[in-house]
């Protein structure tokens, strides 16, 4: 009986609120001031998505500044003095002092813009590239491996061997290097220069 007579007298209740906010003179809950109820410190995600990342957390240090409908005692009298300095002016003086206001702030802006442009144009001077690496790599390769080079010697450019030397090996240039052949037959003192280089003696393996 006692668990009846509780709901009964819930159901009463519930009957009775369900007849009030179905009535044409009450107000739309929508319109009504909210008054939080609930502080935390600890970050809530409801209210993130709610406020898009704005307000982390529900806590007494955001609650006064969110739900405020008045700014602060401070605010209001700067305001008021700011509105009773503005009385005193004169129509045509707050004119000119509106001109300079909007003049300055086109200098400003227009120094703003030139250093932008400046800005963008040096960034554009220093990444602009002054070599073509195609050309670059070509030379290295044909530096370090004759790579492009031509096996043809020109007529007239190789070395004659001298006479009286009895068996001087030749000297094969080309593109990848310079061939070397031992020399047989010469003494071990005498290392007889062919080209400019130095020929080892014989039995030894020839080093460019």
């Amino acid at each position: 009986p006692s668990v009846l007579d509780s709901f009964a007298l819930l159901s009463g209740q519930l009957n009775t609120l369900n007849k009030v906010l179905k009535h044409e003179k009450t107000p739309l809950l929508r319109n009504q001031v909210i008054i939080p109820l609930v502080l935390s410190p600890d970050r809530d995600e409801e209210i993130m998505r709610q406020t898009e990342g704005r307000v982390p957390v529900f806590s007494h240090e955001v609650v006064p500044d969110h739900l405020r409908t008045k700014p602060d005692p401070e605010v209001e009298e700067q305001e008021k003095q700011l509105i009773t300095d503005a009385a005193r002016i004169s129509p045509d003086a707050a004119q000119k002092q509106i001109q300079s206001l909007n003049k300055m702030c086109s200098n400003l802006l227009e120094k703003i813009s030139k250093e932008e442009r400046e800005s963008e144009s040096g960034g554009l001077r220093q990444n602009k590239q002054t070599f073509n690496p195609a050309d670059t790599n070509a030379l290295v390769a044909a530096v370090a491996f004759g790579k492009g080079l031509s096996n043809r010697r020109p007529p007239g450019s190789g070395a004659s061997v001298q006479s009286g030397q009895p068996g001087a090996g030749a000297i094969i240039a080309g593109a990848s290097g310079i061939q070397q052949v031992p020399m047989t037959g010469a003494p071990a003192q005498q290392q007889p220069m062919l080209a400019g280089v130095q020929m080892a003696p014989a039995g030894q393996p020839g080093k460019v």
